[in-house]
């Protein structure tokens, strides 16, 4: 599990121009960020964060290469989480106002609005949720490319296996190997 103070020093380190562990007690949102190291995975990494005002409470924002989480530490009902896998988010944008932005996020057919956010940090935060999906799906090409290499490359080993057993001829041979490299 990881500690808060690796995860303080992580978030003292993702932007210069905002000091954002200092919005988050500006926000008071300082007591979800205690709760972070229970929610975050030994491997995941926080892209960047946020608080806004949704469903009559303040929240903490948070976007991993994983996911968003959204946070709500209450005095009377306890921890209330929320999050979104990053594959499922459909599009995310943001306005900004004279002093507090909002964040607009669609997630499968629903749409999230999270209002009053510091200004300096909306921009910020829609760009690494972006990023953060670009990321994703590059990720998963490659592992899908990855996989159709292998699969290719068995289906030729079997090939070579049926030509070695005299099975198959090797105008044979050449003509399914012409087929599996064409897929």
């Amino acid at each position: 599990m990881r500690t808060l103070e690796s995860i303080q020093e992580e978030i003292k380190n993702l932007d210069g121009t905002v000091d954002l562990l200092e919005m988050t007690k500006a926000t008071n949102t300082s007591k979800e960020v205690k709760h972070l190291p229970e929610i975050l995975e030994d491997e995941e990494q926080i892209k960047y964060l946020t608080s806004g005002f949704m469903s009559g409470t303040t929240w903490l924002i948070v976007c991993t290469q994983k996911r968003i989480i959204l946070l709500d530490y209450g005095m009377f009902f306890g921890v209330k989480q929320s999050e979104m896998a990053l594959d499922k988010i459909n599009s995310v944008s943001y306005k900004i106002g004279l002093f507090f932005g909002s964040i607009e996020i669609w997630h499968g057919g629903a749409k999230m609005i999270i209002e009053n956010c510091p200004k300096p940090t909306v921009k910020h935060f829609v760009d690494a949720v972006n990023l953060a999906i670009k990321e994703l799906k590059n990720t998963e090409t490659s592992e899908a490319k990855a996989s159709n290499q292998d699969d290719t490359i068995a289906k030729l080993e079997k090939l070579a296996a049926l030509k070695e057993k005299g099975i198959l001829t090797e105008e044979e041979f050449a003509q399914q190997k012409a087929k599996i490299l064409a897929e």
